[in-house]
């Protein structure tokens, strides 16, 4: 147990890496400014040059600390090894001259990373929530909430906090004319939406989980056949259970059986075999567990 809580941690500082990378070459040097407070922290250093590592630990440490004590110890734990890592490691990545690397736009055709960001940190934040942590900022602040009003959405307190973000990114990337006018433009704004919902549509993605399954549910007659075919055709057990029809009050087979998505039509061609059998097909997002084979 002691070995597996380690792998956590490797994965979360892994993870952390892989988003203080995703910041440095593809966000920082392009205008816009990425969701929840690292957003913040990005137009901070846009507009004063205090970097985004320094602020990230000034946000993030306090933000930790009262999860900790009000919202769950091991999220808390967890978020704040993950703060601690993205921040030293995008301090250090300043440092490395990986400039040459870096994807700069210079205004144009902006939408390129801010896709390839996205998708990084979708990957980072959903990564993130199946390890019950978080990358800090307006998720333990939308993780408070939720705590104190269970009835408020999580996903949509963190949408409300991000649109501030999307909001500020207005004013903080307006540029000024020779006549010092400002000038305003809703690129920035519209960048910052974009990559909220790539990164939103990815990370949701990956906490539903890769191990997408159907399940069938199937009313028969022929209750011992279906299974052992099931079984010799596709090599997956049912559980079966008595029922008696509501209508006909004769006696039925109930059987379940959750079976892999490309297997579908071949589950299907099986049950045409049989008269007096009717089923329905649900979509299963994330399979657990296994049983042993039946020698």
């Amino acid at each position: 147990m002691k070995e597996k809580k380690w792998l956590i941690y490797v994965e979360v500082i892994a993870i952390a890496i892989l988003l203080a990378l995703n910041y440095h070459l593809f966000v920082v040097e392009n205008g816009f400014a990425p969701a929840g407070l690292n957003g913040i922290a990005t137009m901070v250093q846009y507009k004063t040059g205090f970097s985004i590592g320094y602020m990230s630990l000034l946000i993030n440490t306090p933000l930790c600390i009262l999860a900790y004590f009000l919202v769950d110890r091991q999220f808390a734990c967890r978020s704040f090894c993950f703060c601690i890592t993205y921040s030293l490691a995008f301090l250090l990545l300043q440092r490395l001259g990986l400039e040459k690397f870096q994807y700069i736009t210079g205004g144009h055709d902006t939408v390129y990373p801010v896709i390839l960001s996205g998708v990084i940190s979708g990957v980072v934040y959903g990564a993130c929530f199946k390890q019950s942590a978080s990358t800090g900022g307006t998720d333990i602040i939308s993780k408070y909430i939720s705590k104190k009003k269970p009835e408020l959405n999580f996903f949509w307190i963190t949408f409300a906090l991000n649109a501030v973000v999307a909001a500020a990114s207005f004013f903080v990337y307006a540029e000024t004319d020779a006549n010092g006018n400002m000038i305003f433009d809703y690129k920035p704004v519209c960048l910052c939406v974009l990559y909220c919902f790539i990164s939103s549509y990815v990370g949701s993605h990956i906490i539903r989980g890769t191990k997408q399954a159907c399940e069938f549910t199937i009313i028969t007659s022929h209750a011992e056949e279906l299974k052992e075919e099931i079984y010799r055709v596709l090599k997956h057990g049912c559980t079966k259970l008595d029922a008696v029809g509501g209508f006909s009050s004769g006696e039925k087979c109930v059987l379940l059986c959750v079976v892999n998505n490309h297997q579908i039509v071949d589950f299907q061609n099986i049950l045409k075999k049989y008269d007096d059998t009717f089923a329905f097909s649900n979509t299963i997002n994330e399979t657990y567990g296994n049983f042993k084979k039946i020698k």
